[in-house]
């Protein structure tokens, strides 16, 4: 397996494994929290919106600690 593959391999599965954490741990509950359908729909879409900030929250660190990795 080269160098490439293990890299794909590792990224896949740690996106995997968020988003099995993120159904498990946010997406669920705020579903069963609410009765109406609305409301479970409005709940989902600002889990997604959630999920969407803290991802690009992470990329930008990584990109930073990438940018400035020489320097640390």
């Amino acid at each position: 397996m080269s160098n490439d593959t293990l890299t794909y391999v590792i990224a896949a599965s740690a996106a995997g494994i968020s988003v099995i954490a993120w159904v498990g741990l946010v997406l669920v509950p705020a579903w069963t929290s609410f009765s109406r359908v609305w409301e479970r729909l409005a709940a989902v879409v600002l889990s997604v919106y959630v999920l969407g900030a803290f991802a690009l929250g992470g990329s930008l660190l990584g990109a930073a600690i990438l940018w400035y990795y020489d320097s640390l």
